[in-house]
C-alpha cells in the first residue's frame, strides 16, 4: 500500500476492517443492540472490498490509500447503506482538510477569534489575544507525541463568545485538552500545562510579580515569585517564620520550572483544589513553589538547612519519592503537624474511654488517621462494680466514636478517618462484626467509620483443626491483651479451663469455623470489619522488648506499640518505583540514594512535628518509628513488559522491596552514628542483630513449620548490614511500611501503591471532579503495532476496560494488562508475602476477587495467614452487574462501579480519592 506521503508499507486488511466500523459507529453509536448488527456487515463489506482487489490482481501488487477508501465508499453503496457512505465521504473530507491546515488556524477560526472581545478584571474589554493563545497551547503540547495544538485550540475557540473572561477562555482550553485523552494519553499532559497557565495568572498576579506569564518566562519568575510568596505567606500567618530564615535567593535558583511539564491533568488538578496554600480562595503557592516550601519546612532544623533543602526539593519535584499527605499539607506552616497515623489503646474506664474520644477530636482536627484499640473494654453484660450494674459493652462507645470522627474531620480539608480493633476473644466480637450493616438498631450502627479484627495465631489454628473457641470479657481475663505466642496459648487456654471448673461464669463457647465464616459473611457483606493478625505482628516486631502492638492503624499498615501512656505515631512516605526502572530493570544506585535523602526526610519529621496530644509526643520522641513505602508497583511491572499474574512479578516483589529494606536499614544506621540512636534502642531485635528478614524464625518458631509458608531467599550482603546495626545502632525504631498512596500516587501519576491496575480505561470521580484514566502503557503498546483508534477506544468502554474480550489485542499484551479483578488473589498474595518478608512493619493490602463465593474468601484469607501477612485491608469484589454499554460510543464514560455482591450497600472502595476516609495515611 502506497500511503500518503508515498512511503510504501505491507498491505493490512484489517485496517478496511477498523475504517468501516469507525463510519459506522460514527453514524449508529456503539450500543449493545447495534454491536452485532456492525460486527457482521463490517465483516461482510471487508470481505467484498478485499475480492475486489484480489480479482483485480491475483498475483498481488501495489495500493495506493486512496483507491482503497474509494472502494470502501463502493461498497458501502452497493450494500445499501447509504447513510453510512455519505458520513463515510464526509469524513474524508474533513480528514483531507484537517491535513491541509494542519499547522495553522483555518481561515474560519481566525475570523473567530478577531471577533471576540475578553471582558477584563477591571469591567473593560479588550481584543483576544490570539498570539498568547497560540503561545501558551504549543507550549502545552512541546515534545508530546500525536498531541495537536491546533485541534486544541480551534475547537477551544468554537466554545468562546464575545465578552467571554479571561478565567472562561482557560477552562475552554483545559476542557478541550481533557476531553481528548480517552482518544490519546498525552492530552493530559497538556491539559495540566494548560491548567498551569491559569495557576499562574493567579498565583503571580496576587504575589505582585506580573499578571501572566508563559512556562518559558517561569526560569524569571519563579525565584521572584519564591521570595514575595515566603513573605505573603508569612504575613497572612499562614507560614512559619522560621523559613525568613533561609537563602530565598539560593533556593529561588534551584528551582527547575520545567518539572511542572510532568505533571498529569489529575495530579495537577488535585494539588490546586486541595494542597496549594490559600487566601480567601486565591491560590498564591505554585507547583515548585509548593515542593520547595516543603522542602524547607523538613530542612528547617538542618545545620545546612539551605543544602538539605535544595537536596529535598530535587528529590521531591523530580517525583522519584513523595511525602504523605499530612506532610505537603502542613510543612513549613505555624503547625506543622507532619504525621500520618497514630494508634491508641482505650482503657476500661469511663474517664479513659472519652479521654481517648477526645484524643481522637483533636489528632484528626490536625489531618491525623485513627486506630483505635478497643480491646480491653469490658464486654456486654460484664459488672461494674462501681455501680453495681452491668456493661453496655463496647458497642455504644464506637457510636460516639463514629459521630466524633464526623464532626472533627481533617482541618477541613477531608473527612475524619478512624479504625476500631477488637481481639477475636473479645465477647462483644460478633456484634462488633455487623457494626457496617444496614439493618438492625442504628444506635448500634457506625456507617462511617472502619473496623477490624485482631486475630491471634490460636484462633486461626482453632480454625485449620475444627476446634472450638470460647469469648471472654477482658476485665475477667486483662493479660490476654498483652500476650501472644506461646504466651497467649497458655493463657488462653488456662482461662478456657476456668469456664469448664466453673471460675469462671461469663464467657460464650462457638466453634472457631463458624465464627471465621460469620467474619468472611461480614467482609463481604458490608466491607469490614477486615482481617488483621496479631501474633507476626509482635513477634516480628524490633520493640517486643519495649511493649506490645494491640493493633493497627486506619489503613493496617501501622504496627507500633500503644498503651495508656503512649499513643503510637508514623511519619510516611513513598518511594516511586517506576522512577527507578531503566532499560537494566532496578536501578539500585539511583534507589539508594532516594531512600538515603527520603529516611532522613522522615526522621526529621518527628522533631519538626506539631503534636495536639502529649502521649503522642512521648512516644514519637522515644521510638522515632517512620514508614518508608513504595508506589507504582504495577507501572514498574509495565516498563519491564512484566505481567502482575506471573513469577517474573512475585520475583521482582521480593528483589525490589529487598532493595528498599536494606537501604532504608542503612540509612537509618548511619543516621544513627551521625545524631544517636533512638532511646528504647538497647533490647530490641535491632540490638540482637535480627532484622526484619531474621524475625521469620521467631514467627516459625511460635506458629511451626506446617502453618507457615514463606519463600526465604535473600541476594544482598545482609551479614555487613546486621553487623553494622549491632554496633552503629538505629535511628528509627521502624523504618518501613507500604501505605496506600491514594492521594500521592495521583499526584506523581502512577498507580497507587502496590495494587494492580483497576481498569484500563474508567472516570475517576473525586472531589475535584471526573476524570478519565487511560493506561498510557497499554496505549503505546498498541499504537507500536497499529493498533490504537477510535474502534480500540470504543471496545474498552464497552468491556469495561478489560483487554481480555478484544480479539485484534494479543495474547502477550492481554497478558499484561490483566485488570485487578482479572489477577487471581493468589498473585497478590505471594508478591505480598515475599515483600512482607523484608518489612518491619506491614502494608496496607487490597484483595480483588472476581466473582466472590464463601470458598473462594475462605482460601485466599488462609492463604494470608500461612504466607506470613501481618494485616489485610479491603475486600473488593466485583458487583454481579456490569457497565451499561449504551453510552459507549459518546465522549463520557461509566465508572465501573466496585461494590461487594450480593448485598444492598456499597462495599467500601479502596483507599483512593473517590472515599476520601481512606486517605488519611496518604
Amino acid at each position: 500500500m502506497i500511503k500518503r506521503n508515498g512511503q510504501v508499507v505491507p498491505f493490512d486488511n484489517s485496517k478496511i476492517s477498523v475504517a468501516i466500523t469507525k463510519a459506522f459507529l460514527a453514524v449508529e453509536g456503539g450500543t449493545a443492540a447495534a454491536s452485532s448488527r456492525i460486527h457482521e456487515t463490517v465483516a461482510k463489506l471487508t470481505t467484498q472490498v478485499m475480492g475486489t482487489f484480489e480479482r483485480r490482481m491475483p498475483s498481488g501488487g501495489t495500493i495506493h490509500i486512496e483507491d482503497i477508501q474509494d472502494q470502501v465508499e463502493l461498497a458501502l453503496m452497493r450494500a445499501g447503506e447509504h447513510k453510512i457512505a455519505r458520513d463515510y465521504v464526509i469524513y474524508r473530507e474533513e480528514q483531507a482538510r484537517k491535513r491541509a491546515q494542519k499547522r495553522a488556524l483555518s481561515a474560519e477560526a481566525e475570523r473567530a477569534a478577531g471577533a471576540i472581545s475578553v471582558l477584563q478584571p477591571d469591567g473593560s474589554r479588550a481584543p483576544l489575544d490570539i498570539e498568547r493563545l497560540q503561545t501558551v497551547v504549543s507550549e502545552a503540547c512541546a515534545d508530546l507525541a500525536d498531541v495537536s495544538a491546533s485541534k486544541i485550540l480551534e475547537e477551544a475557540l468554537r466554545n468562546l463568545y464575545d465578552g467571554v473572561t479571561l478565567d472562561e477562555v482557560t477552562t475552554s482550553l483545559v476542557i478541550t485538552a481533557r476531553t481528548l485523552i480517552e482518544q490519546e494519553p498525552n492530552y493530559t499532559y497538556a491539559a495540566a500545562r494548560l491548567l498551569c497557565d491559569d495557576l499562574r495568572s493567579e498565583a503571580l498576579e496576587f504575589l505582585g510579580v506580573t499578571q501572566r506569564a508563559t512556562q518559558q518566562e517561569m526560569a524569571l519568575y519563579y525565584p521572584q515569585a519564591l521570595q514575595a510568596y515566603i513573605a505573603k505567606g508569612i504575613q497572612l500567618e499562614l507560614l512559619s517564620p522560621e523559613l525568613a530564615d533561609f537563602d530565598i535567593a539560593r533556593l529561588g535558583a534551584a528551582i527547575q520550572p520545567e518539572r511542572d511539564l510532568q505533571f498529569t491533568y489529575l495530579g495537577l488538578q488535585t494539588l490546586y483544589d486541595r494542597y496549594f496554600i490559600h487566601s480567601n480562595e486565591t491560590r498564591f503557592e505554585l507547583p515548585q513553589v509548593f515542593f520547595m516550601r516543603i522542602a524547607m519546612g523538613l530542612a528547617v532544623r538542618e545545620d545546612d538547612k539551605n543544602a538539605r533543602a535544595i537536596e529535598f526539593y530535587q528529590l521531591l519535584s523530580s517525583f522519584d519519592y513523595m511525602s504523605s499527605t499530612p506532610t505537603l499539607f502542613n510543612a513549613g506552616t505555624l503547625r506543622p503537624q507532619l504525621s500520618s497515623c497514630y494508634l491508641t489503646t482505650v482503657p476500661d474506664d469511663l474517664s479513659g474511654i472519652y479521654g481517648a474520644i477526645r484524643d481522637n477530636a483533636l489528632l484528626s482536627k490536625w489531618a491525623g488517621g485513627l486506630g483505635n484499640d478497643w480491646t480491653p473494654v469490658r464486654a456486654l453484660g460484664s459488672y461494674i462494680k462501681g455501680t453495681n450494674g452491668k456493661s453496655q459493652g463496647v458497642v455504644p462507645f464506637l457510636k460516639v466514636v463514629n459521630d466524633t470522627a464526623v464532626a472533627v474531620n481533617q482541618g477541613g480539608k477531608r473527612k475524619g478517618a478512624v479504625c476500631a480493633y477488637l481481639e477475636t476473644w473479645h465477647l462483644d466480637i460478633e456484634e462488633f462484626l455487623e457494626l457496617r450493616k444496614n439493618t438492625g438498631d442504628d444506635r448500634r450502627r457506625t456507617h462511617d467509620m472502619n473496623s477490624a479484627n485482631w486475630i491471634p495465631d490460636l484462633f486461626m489454628k482453632r480454625v485449620f483443626e475444627g476446634g472450638e473457641w470460647t469469648l471472654f470479657s477482658p476485665n475477667d481475663t486483662p493479660d490476654l491483651h498483652d500476650s501472644y505466642g506461646a504466651d497467649f496459648e497458655a493463657k488462653y487456654e488456662a482461662y478456657e479451663a476456668q469456664t469448664r471448673s466453673g471460675e469462671l461464669k461469663l464467657f460464650k463457647r462457638v466453634k472457631a469455623e463458624n465464627l471465621w465464616r460469620k467474619m468472611l459473611g461480614m467482609l463481604f457483606e458490608t466491607g469490614h470489619p477486615w482481617i488483621t493478625f496479631k501474633d507476626p505482628c509482635n513477634l516480628r516486631s524490633p520493640q517486643s522488648h519495649v511493649g506490645v502492638v494491640h493493633s493497627s492503624n486506619l489503613c493496617t499498615e501501622i504496627t507500633l506499640n500503644t498503651s495508656d501512656e503512649e499513643i503510637a505515631v508514623c511519619n510516611l512516605g513513598s518511594v516511586n518505583l517506576p522512577q527507578h526502572i531503566d532499560e537494566n530493570g532496578l536501578n539500585l544506585e539511583k534507589l539508594q540514594k532516594t531512600v538515603t535523602t527520603a529516611v532522613r526526610m522522615l526522621d526529621n519529621v518527628i522533631d519538626i512535628n506539631y503534636y495536639s496530644v502529649p502521649q503522642a509526643e512521648r512516644s514519637n520522641f522515644r521510638h522515632r518509628p517512620v514508614g518508608l513505602g513504595l508506589m507504582g508497583f504495577q507501572d514498574a511491572l509495565y516498563k519491564q513488559h512484566i505481567a502482575y499474574s506471573s513469577p517474573e512479578a512475585v520475583e521482582f516483589a521480593d528483589r525490589s522491596m529487598e532493595a528498599i529494606s536494606y537501604y532504608a536499614i542503612q540509612a537509618s544506621s548511619a543516621l544513627a552514628e551521625e545524631r544517636g540512636t533512638y532511646s528504647s534502642f538497647e533490647g530490641s531485635l535491632w540490638s540482637q542483630g535480627i532484622l526484619p528478614i531474621d524475625s521469620l524464625e521467631r514467627l516459625a518458631e511460635s506458629r511451626g513449620d506446617q502453618y507457615l509458608q514463606i519463600d526465604r531467599t535473600q541476594t544482598l550482603d545482609w551479614d555487613t548490614l546486621r553487623e553494622r546495626v549491632r554496633a552503629k545502632g538505629m535511628r528509627n525504631s521502624n523504618v518501613m511500611a507500604i501505605a496506600p498512596t491514594a492521594t500521592i500516587a495521583n499526584i506523581t501519576g502512577v498507580s497507587q501503591s502496590i495494587e494492580p491496575t483497576y481498569q484500563n480505561l474508567y472516570v475517576k470521580s473525586n472531589l475535584s471532579g471526573e476524570f478519565t484514566v487511560v493506561n498510557p502503557y497499554l496505549v503505546n503498546d498498541l499504537k507500536a503495532r497499529n493498533l490504537w483508534d477510535k474502534v480500540m477506544v470504543n471496545d474498552l468502554k464497552y468491556y469495561d476496560g478489560s483487554a481480555q474480550a478484544i480479539d485484534r489485542i494479543p495474547a502477550d499484551l492481554k497478558a499484561i494488562y490483566s485488570t485487578a479483578f482479572e489477577v487471581e488473589p493468589r498473585w497478590i498474595v505471594e508478591a505480598a508475602s515475599r515483600r512482607q518478608k523484608w518489612i518491619d512493619q506491614a502494608q496496607s493490602l487490597n484483595l480483588y476477587i472476581n466473582n466472590a463465593s464463601g470458598k473462594k474468601l475462605d482460601v485466599t484469607y488462609r492463604m494470608a495467614w500461612l504466607s506470613g501477612l501481618k494485616t489485610t485491608y479491603y475486600l473488593r469484589s466485583l458487583a454481579a452487574t456490569g457497565t451499561e454499554k449504551s453510552t459507549v460510543d459518546k465522549g463520557t464514560l461509566n465508572a465501573v462501579a466496585a461494590a461487594a455482591a450480593p448485598q444492598p450497600a456499597p462495599v467500601p472502595k479502596a483507599c483512593s480519592l473517590d472515599d476520601p476516609d481512606c486517605e488519611a495515611c496518604q
